[in-house]
């Protein structure tokens, strides 16, 4: 099993860690697993594997051809549960169409879970990246725009131990994975309030980032605009892209002032 679950609370429910754990060992590379496959993604054993599986295909998270297993669309609804209480998703998406059919580009909005960011909403102008990027994406902090600006909230504890544990690898020629130098990219993030991703992530993308605040000045979200790079240098994504960025941010920000009611 993951080692995110090391220090477990008193009443931590293992059956319920282990059922999201079958849940989360599909995904977009894993349409289908076979049971072996299930129980070497999780850890679990074929026989605890197998019970969870045919479990959840009981309630209609998951269907199976016999030897393959899937995730069935009833599965949507723990993800919708999620966006349809939060404002922020609502309200980002609704600006940063807006902000795509002004610049033709595509802009996106991701928050930060452990090592990874979250695509929570994003409105696509074209298809960019051999990644299919959609609701739900996750991507590496390290190497994507919107990931350096979410890093670089984090409290020096906080990005210690992000440092501490995650796994860099060089996903282009452009990467910058080492420690000391990624702290000094954040560093400059956190004092000019954006980041840039020349070519970090994938070959040929490049995107310019900025946070998305609430009411006491904390970094909830963050939001980019990604563009293809034989079309867009890293100049026109600061003089042209840039301001036209930071402006949705605040209008954002403005909004969920309004529709988050003050504590």
């Amino acid at each position: 099993m993951s080692e995110d679950h090391e220090r477990k609370p008193r009443d931590f429910v293992q059956s319920l860690d282990r059922g999201f754990a079958v849940i989360r060992a599909f995904n977009e590379l894993n349409v289908k697993l076979t049971l072996s496959e299930v129980a070497q993604r999780t850890g679990l054993t074929r026989a605890t594997a197998r019970r969870f599986l045919l479990t959840l295909e009981s309630m209609h998270y998951v269907g199976s051809t016999g030897r393959d297993f899937f995730l069935r669309p009833k599965v949507l609804e723990l993800g919708y549960a999620y966006l349809s209480s939060v404002s922020l998703v609502s309200v980002a998406q609704n600006h940063l169409e807006v902000l795509t059919n002004e610049l033709r580009e595509s802009c996106s909005a991701s928050v930060l879970e452990d090592e990874e960011i979250i695509y929570i909403c994003r409105a696509a102008a074209n298809r960019i990246m051999s990644v299919n990027l959609s609701v739900g994406v996750r991507l590496p902090a390290y190497s994507s725009s919107m990931g350096k600006v979410l890093l670089a909230a984090l409290s020096k504890k906080e990005l210690d131990d992000y440092l501490g544990k995650s796994l860099r690898p060089k996903l282009t020629s452009h990467t910058v994975v080492g420690a000391k130098e990624l702290i000094s990219v954040l560093d400059k993030v956190r004092t000019q309030g954006w980041a840039i991703n020349d070519e970090e992530l994938e070959e040929g993308v490049r995107s310019v980032a900025v946070p998305v605040r609430d009411q006491a000045g904390k970094v909830i979200a963050a939001i980019n605009v990604s563009a293809h790079a034989s079309r867009v240098t890293v100049d026109m994504l600061l003089n042209d892209f840039l301001p036209q960025l930071k402006q949705t941010a605040f209008l954002i920000e403005t909004d969920l002032s309004v529709n988050i009611p003050k504590n």
